[in-house]
């Protein structure tokens, strides 16, 4: 789309920066970081260390006050977060991190964070390049691999939309103190962001505060959100990429429910290679889609696992139980040695 802002970087992680419209942004969570705090949106009390800076990011973390996050700043395939009530773990962390041993030069530079406590929501915005978004439905998501929210961080083992706690006044809470400002800073260092804008957030006893931007269509997000769109997304993209989004957004009454199948060893050390049988029977149930996320074909034409997390098994349904109900049974239809999933998506909800 000609005259987007090119804002880019692989697996989606924020990626604009302080360049004007029209050239290629590259950034970092330093970078917006530095946003929030300018815009005065509502954010965790972090910090941002480089390789060298080993004692200067110890001495920070010790005075958090028990929940501690700690980020790369570079690429990491969705797997370079740490969250832990250990200090000691945090601190392992960040030895690592700093010294290129868990991810190399794209560890080499780390945010620590605030731990923020609360339910997560994910808010994608569509952009005009103007101060003001379209918000779409909200969603959230689930970051941790194991049912109660257990084990380490991944990109995401399902999502949920709509959410019935996050009403038209919270929406429109988050577009006035955090998106509404984000977007005047950015135009501040001349970015007139054009796309879509992937608001991160923690419902907080003190109000919503953000957790991180990405500009992308949040993944697995996306996947209950797009589908209960009504109106015509080409049209919006279009209209945000020529600068002037007019036609109105509407989401259809159903709901959606995703349920995210992993391979063994996911996220750490993710399997592939192994054959996946299934996809078809999944398909057949009312409402069901199956969306490919790491698959790819072996050289005997099956289907076969190709990364941490396969395959996303989204279903629609006329309440939120009858769409979790279909996407647990589509996702027991599939299978390959070691698949792994969560059994609790939208469990408290539905």
């Amino acid at each position: 789309m000609a005259g987007v802002v090119d804002a880019v970087e692989a697996r989606g992680r924020l990626a604009f920066g302080p360049v004007a419209a029209g050239a290629r942004l590259e950034g970092s969570k330093r970078w917006m970081k530095d946003v929030l705090v300018e815009a005065d949106v509502p954010t965790a009390r972090h910090g941002s260390f480089t390789q060298g800076q080993e004692e200067e990011a110890l001495a920070f973390l010790a005075t958090l006050p028990g929940l501690y996050v700690v980020k790369t700043d570079g690429l990491a395939a969705g797997k370079g977060v740490v969250v832990t009530e250990s200090l000691a773990e945090a601190g392992d962390a960040v030895r690592a991190y700093l010294s290129g041993r868990a991810f190399g030069d794209a560890g080499r530079t780390l945010v620590i964070e605030e731990g923020l406590r609360g339910p997560e929501l994910s808010l994608l915005v569509l952009c005009d390049g103007s101060t003001e978004g379209v918000p779409l439905a909200p969603a959230q998501d689930f970051k941790r691999i194991g049912d109660g929210d257990t084990g380490p961080n991944t990109g995401g083992m399902g999502a949920y939309s709509p959410v019935p706690f996050a009403g038209p006044e919270l929406v429109d809470e988050v577009m006035a103190k955090a998106v509404g400002p984000t977007l005047a800073a950015l135009r501040r260092r001349g970015v007139a962001y054009r796309g879509v804008l992937y608001a991160g957030l923690m419902l907080t006893p003190a109000g919503p505060k953000v957790l991180e931007y990405n500009v992308r269509f949040g993944d697995p997000e996306c996947q209950v959100v797009v589908p209960r769109l009504a109106s015509d997304l080409a049209v919006h993209c279009l209209e945000a990429a020529r600068g002037r989004l007019e036609t109105p957004v509407r989401f259809a009454d159903e709901a959606c429910v995703t349920v995210v199948l992993a391979s063994e060893g996911y996220p750490a050390s993710p399997r592939t290679g192994d054959r996946i049988d299934g996809i078809e029977a999944a398909e057949a149930l009312d409402g069901v889609t199956v969306f490919h996320a790491g698959t790819r074909l072996a050289d005997d034409g099956s289907l076969v696992t190709d990364g941490g997390r396969v395959l996303d098994v989204t279903a629609m349904g006329p309440t939120l139980a009858e769409a979790r109900r279909r996407a647990y049974e589509a996702a027991d239809r599939v299978s390959w040695p070691g698949r792994r999933l969560r059994r609790d998506i939208a469990e408290r909800v539905a």
